[in-house]
């Protein structure tokens, strides 16, 4: 199992558990357990077409799986995973 670190816009998802534990050899299988887990929750992270969001950053460890293999990012049993939707503005 891996931690995943909820934001805030998705904590209605998760009971308001700011982190949960999901399962996967990969990112991408381990939103599908997380979608198991919590329903609905997939969707606001990934598009259509199965692809993370461009407005929502995935990390694992601390790496953004864009510079990885992103959904293919291999997961491991203690790895922490971060869901950051982006932010944008200015002045």
């Amino acid at each position: 199992m891996s931690q995943v670190r909820v934001p805030t816009p998705l904590r209605k998802y998760t009971g308001g558990a700011e982190a949960v534990e999901a399962d996967g050899a990969s990112v991408g299988a381990l939103l599908g357990d997380l979608d198991k887990r919590y329903p609905g929750i997939k969707d606001r992270i990934c598009d259509e077409s199965g692809q993370v969001r461009r407005f929502v950053n995935v990390f694992v460890n601390g790496e953004d799986i864009r510079f990885l293999q992103n959904l293919d990012t291999a997961v491991k049993a203690g790895d922490e995973i971060s869901i950051v939707p982006a932010i944008a503005g200015g002045c």
